[in-house]
């Protein structure tokens, strides 16, 4: 609607002598160079015009929407742009060169190492490790805790999590926007818990041995962004007087936070 409104203000002046052509020589003959004028106008529109409308005509009727939907059967990733066509975030592979391990993954089933402060590893499975998932709006993530590891507060910005115990027994929680309500569950092995649209949520182990999950997302790149690593080791940093204020705790411990090493536990 957007694209279509633009285009015929740009283009007014051709379309109107054209009408009036018509209107004064019912013989479409006579009025075949005005109609020229026109199209070459429409297509005389520079192509980032025409994207940039394309994607806002999108973009409305679509505003409660996560990813686009697919507008063909795969769309795989590709990072030469001389091969593809610009789709969702990522170029598309020639559907002809498509292989069967653009789709296929190895080494889901391997335990990852969990010697960090955390004592948790993420790995994800996203369109950048696996390039079939392009514009198919899901992803993977397969996480890993050893007894007492955690994967702290943090949130998913473009995504719905539904996280699913393999091995061990997880206590995962979440926070609703205001008023912050705080919903818990004891979760073990099958139990599965869903983490809403882009709330603050969190997993601990507490069991007595290692423990494995497996987290869906309905994006191909749902994102992370963790709470404290976010607050406290921002680059730059956010100014203190800022956070002593939010936190209303003395500037000295703002700093001291601040200065601290913040791990990342996503692979």
């Amino acid at each position: 609607m957007a694209a279509s409104r633009h285009i015929g203000l740009r283009c007014e002046a051709e379309n109107l002598e054209f009408l009036k052509c018509k209107k004064k020589d019912p013989n479409p003959e006579k009025c075949l160079n005005k109609g020229q004028q026109v199209t070459r106008c429409v297509l005389g529109l520079s192509v980032p015009y025409l994207v940039t409308f394309a994607l806002l005509a999108l973009a409305f009727p679509l505003a409660s929407a996560f990813d686009p939907s697919a507008l063909q059967d795969f769309c795989v990733a590709v990072n030469d742009s001389s091969s593809g066509v610009f789709v969702n975030g990522k170029f598309c592979k020639d559907p002809n060169l498509v292989r069967v391990d653009d789709f296929f993954l190895l080494g889901l089933d391997i335990p990852r190492s969990t010697s960090n402060p955390l004592g948790s590893t993420v790995t994800r499975i996203t369109v950048d490790n696996l390039p079939g998932l392009n514009t198919l709006d899901i992803s993977l993530a397969r996480l890993d805790f050893a007894p007492n590891g955690v994967n702290p507060p943090h949130t998913h910005p473009r995504a719905t999590e539904v996280l699913q115990v393999l091995e061990g027994t997880l206590y995962a929680g979440f926070v609703t926007s205001n008023p912050n309500r705080l919903f818990t569950k004891i979760l073990h092995k099958g139990d599965a818990i869903v983490f809403p649209f882009s709330l603050i949520h969190f997993e601990i182990n507490i069991g007595e041995n290692n423990a494995v999950a497996l987290s869906r997302f309905n994006s191909q790149n749902p994102g992370v962004i963790a709470i404290a690593n976010a607050v406290f080791g921002s680059n730059p940093l956010i100014n203190a007087d800022i956070l002593t204020k939010a936190f209303q705790l003395d500037k000295n411990v703002i700093e001291y936070l601040e200065k601290q090493t913040w791990w990342n536990n996503n692979n």
